[in-house]
């Protein structure tokens, strides 16, 4: 068995981190955990700015922003720019409510496996 899982085959507290936890709950891939935590250093980023700083490309930067939009952890701001038009500006949400809303999704997650566990069995198979 592998060092870093206890008896029971889950991982060791110590071992689970943020990307650990943002993946098993909402599916957010490493590259989209790197760009909430650059996003937390620098509030108020352009896509240029995140891609220069994530040394990605512009449009997998745009993918990961959608990804984290969508499942509440970046909000996007529009700003006017003084020669017209506008640039995107991009936030994480503050950690304790990113916090909130991981306690919150993994709450009704482990509500959803249980009753899917008591499922077993009444289907026709096991």
């Amino acid at each position: 068995m592998s060092s870093d899982r206890d008896a029971e085959g889950f991982l060791e507290p110590e071992q689970i981190d943020f990307q650990h936890v943002l993946s098993c709950v909402f599916g957010i891939q490493d590259h989209e955990s790197r760009t909430y935590l650059v996003l937390r250093s620098n509030p108020g980023s352009t896509v240029s700015e995140l891609a220069g700083a994530l040394d990605r490309d512009r449009s997998n930067v745009n993918r990961s922003l959608t990804a984290l939009m969508e499942k509440g952890f970046v909000e996007r701001q529009r700003r006017l720019l003084d020669s017209g038009g506008y640039i995107y500006q991009y936030t994480a949400i503050p950690l304790p409510e990113a916090r909130q809303l991981l306690h919150e999704a993994l709450d009704e997650w482990v509500v959803r496996v249980h009753d899917r566990i008591e499922e077993f069995g009444t289907e026709g198979r096991p």
